[in-house]
């Protein structure tokens, strides 16, 4: 490399007299042609890798399929980003959050060595390259995004909003680690992104790492300006400012002097985030500082082309995906294409059998420190599993089924204290919540652990410090998943509880993991993590005092839509199965696993011994509730969930106090995926177990948590077709917790007037006790107007067999 003379050094602009030297800023500036080629490439190119003949239309893909206007900017920040690294000996990976920024990621991934290594047919060589551009957005290759196949990655990069929160999730008891989060100014406009700023009041810097954001503001969405780049600088330093951060800006396109003013921000906020650090670490001082941000403000689609077919591309919204189009309607777009490609003089930054120069190699890392292959972004290589308690140790004494009372979700707390205590060194579990764990019943955990919190205190609040194993003081659903989903990916545990109905707020981070997990488990190179826990609780049958926009239970059948290799759905009908099924799951990695309890005083129904066992099972008969031993039964009442399960046993009680002689068989569900066949599911029943337990011809009266549809839909391949189920139909107000049921018509009465209905053999025994069950209807009405509350029958019921 040529080295400037320096009478050349000291005639260049002030600027270009920054940090870099002439020798590294012309290196950088040649990586950086370097990934801009390897990412226009990607784009168009099928074959001539390395234009060493004229470009012709069958070099160029069929169907080009991709986004540039994001591209360019994101590998000037990558090359940057490797060259503090470097620096500083910094342990740092990238989040890219800016959509469908695939090119970027895969190709500098690909230079730094990463990608041959995982892909060893994407090889350094010309026959690599010509692998490496076919392959994307291409038939059987790779996503137009960052996206699980790419190394180095923790975030998908196809639905906008999430990085941000990934990245805190992330930096979360990795004190070692900094966090470089790209953030698109288009992504910038969600609603998670923009409340995740806010992420700042949750980072403890003597314990936690660093995150270091980088807003791209290049200037559009597909169509349209985006928001923060229609604002003046100082109205956007004062929104920045406000949430807590210490922006510093980056403007320009001329390519040498944003080099050196991007090395001179970066390294400004390296020394930045260290004092912090060095500070807070030597005297324990955790107070909340202002950590350091860039906005990064370039041109959209730089260095692509300027003008095609009279209209202006680079810099405007026309550069956001295929800034040119090559193809047989379009031949002299060929010219155009090989003139922008040949700009980036490929002959500079390969050799003649297509690697990378040697001493442009060097400006990358070396081995872990290559963000492609920091081991935080394969998360599962650093999983440890969780020290666990023994679950039994927090059992309820049942002597007998449904003598005692215990609010499951409280019992659930003990346990979950434990784990806390158990893990508090490793520092590799957290609980999050949207300021519902004391809501929830979960309050025991206080005992051991604080909430995280790193903003102002106040006299009178409770359970607030700046290190804490939960982190549940911001009211926003979206950060808890983020930030989790982060700390899952880097390889630690956790737990998200949540009100049943407001869990929908994350269906569609929900989706994005469990696609992620679905892709990952057919990587052999990606480790497994540690399943995302749901706990979902002050649920549909628990809300009668705040009503209908506090009552749904669909989040279960957004769920089981999800591949069955990755989702678990559980409904624990009792204190001591929900200790069961949370110890299970906490054990468990790679699943997405969703557990539905109550929280109110409920009958407790099994002994742990009895529970241990059933949840193993995951769906039985209970012999102690059924009748039909040693024959055959009349009829099945089936239950799945704590309220359906207290129903179907006080409807049972009901009908073998009139019909001593009507057989009754009573199956449990907890495992919901049971009632699928195996070859739909890992956990179904086969058909004869099936059989076995619901009969083939008699009739199921099914009590159901959720939609009754929900369990049509799983049970629909099943021989018996006499399935009847009651579950929430969309009915409910502010009102008692057993008229909740009887507007869904989940409730006792309604269940033995189904049951009667489908015997007509009962004859007038059963026609009598139906309209009985009509007076009990109309007789809880009169009463819950009159007195506010459930009758005493109700409130006071205890099973009898």
């Amino acid at each position: 490399m040529n080295h400037f003379p320096e009478s050349q050094l000291l005639a260049l602009p002030a600027v270009a007299r920054g940090p870099l030297s002439p020798e590294l800023l012309h290196g950088m500036d040649a990586y950086w042609r370097a990934a801009n080629y390897l990412s226009v490439g990607q784009l168009y190119l099928y074959d001539n890798p390395l234009l060493k003949r004229p470009l012709e239309l069958s070099d160029v893909k069929p169907l080009i399929v991709g986004h540039w206007g994001t591209t360019p900017g994101q590998n000037f920040i990558y090359v940057h980003l490797n060259r503090v690294i470097k620096k500083f000996d910094l342990d740092l990976f990238y989040v890219a959050g800016p959509g469908h920024g695939g090119p970027a990621l895969v190709g500098n991934t690909y230079l730094e060595g990463t990608y041959s290594e995982i892909y060893p047919d994407v090889s350094q060589d010309e026959a690599g390259l010509k692998k490496l551009f076919t392959q994307f957005s291409f038939p059987g290759g790779i996503s137009s995004h960052v996206a699980p196949t790419t190394p180095g990655s923790i975030h998908e990069g196809g639905e906008l909003g999430y990085s941000l929160s990934h990245a805190f999730g992330a930096a979360f008891d990795n004190p070692g680690l900094i966090v470089a989060c790209v953030i698109g100014d288009g992504e910038a406009e969600t609603g998670p992104l923009a409340t995740s700023w806010q992420s700042t009041k949750f980072l403890n810097p003597v314990s936690d790492g660093a995150v270091l954001p980088i807003l791209h503001l290049n200037g559009y969405k597909i169509s349209n300006p985006t928001v923060l780049a229609r604002i003046e600088e100082e109205e956007l330093g004062q929104f920045l400012r406000g949430c807590g951060w210490d922006p510093r800006f980056v403007e320009g396109d001329d390519p040498d002097e944003m080099h050196q003013l991007m090395a001179g921000t970066l390294d400004e906020a390296i020394g930045t985030i260290r004092h912090i650090q060095d500070t807070a670490r030597t005297t324990g001082d955790a107070t909340r500082p202002r950590w350091p941000m860039i906005v990064l403000k370039s041109p959209k689609g730089w260095t692509g082309p300027k003008v095609v077919d009279g209209l202006q591309i680079e810099g405007t919204f026309r550069s956001h995906q295929v800034p040119l189009l090559v193809d047989a309607d379009h031949p002299d777009h060929v010219a155009q294409l090989e003139s922008w490609m040949r700009s980036y003089k490929p002959e500079e930054l390969f050799d003649v059998g297509g690697r990378l120069r040697p001493d442009l190699a060097e400006l990358a890392p070396r081995g872990d420190r290559r963000m492609g292959a920091n081991p935080h972004t394969n998360g599962g290589g650093l999983l440890r599993d969780l020290h666990m308690p023994d679950f039994r140790v927090h059992a309820v004494t049942v002597p007998a089924p449904g003598a005692v009372d215990a609010q499951d979700t409280l019992v659930l707390g003990e346990f979950l204290r434990d784990v806390v205590s158990l893990n508090d060194e490793h520092r590799n579990f957290r609980i999050f919540g949207p300021d519902e764990t004391l809501s929830n019943f979960l309050g025991a955990v206080f005992e051991e652990t604080s909430r995280q919190w790193d903003a102002k205190a106040l006299a009178g609040d409770e359970f607030l410090a700046p290190a804490g194993r939960v982190l549940d003081s911001m009211l926003s659903e979206h950060q808890c998943e983020g930030w989790l989903e982060g700390y899952l990916l880097t390889g630690r545990h956790g737990l998200f509880n949540c009100y049943e109905a407001f869990i929908h707020i994350v269906d569609s981070m929900f989706n994005q993991h469990a696609k992620w997990l679905k892709v990952t488990s057919q990587l052999p190179w990606r480790r497994n993590i540690a399943s995302l826990n749901y706990l979902l609780t002050s649920h549909v049958w628990q809300q009668d005092h705040n009503g209908f926009t506090h009552q749904d239970p669909g989040f279960l059948d957004h769920v089981v839509n999800k591949k069955a290799g990755v989702v678990r759905v559980y409904l624990p009908p009792d204190a001591n199965c929900l200790l069961s099924v949370m110890d299970h799951c906490l054990r468990s990695k790679q699943y997405v696993n969703v557990v539905v309890a109550g929280k109110r005083a409920m009958p407790q129904w099994l002994s742990m011994e009895a529970a241990a066992v059933h949840c193993t099972e995951g769906i039985g008969i209970w012999e102690w509730a059924s009748n039909d031993e040693g024959g055959e039964p009349d009829v099945v009442l089936a239950c799945c969930g704590d309220t359906p399960t207290l129903e179907v046993l006080a409807a049972v009680s009901i009908l073998r106090t009139h019909l001593p002689s009507l057989k009754i068989r009573v199956v449990n569900v907890v495992d919901l995926m049971r009632l699928e066949p195996p070859t739909e599911h890992p956990h179904g029943l086969s058909d004869r177990d099936y059989d076995s337990l619901f009969t083939t011809d008699k009739h199921i009266i099914f009590a159901f948590h959720g939609y009754p549809w929900l369990i049509h839909r799983l049970t629909y391949r099943r021989t018996n077709r006499n399935l009847h189920v009651r579950g929430y139909n969309e009915e409910g107000t502010i009102t008692t917790a057993f008229d909740m049921r009887v507007q869904n018509r989940l409730d006792r009465f309604h269940l033995v007037q189904d049951v009667i209905d489908r015997l007509p053999q009962l004859g007038a025994t059963g026609d009598y006790l139906k309209q009985e069950m009509r007076h009990k209807l109309v007789e809880h009405s009169h009463y819950i107007a009159k007195h506010g509350q459930d009758m005493p029958e109700i409130r006071n019921w205890t099973w009898t067999p």
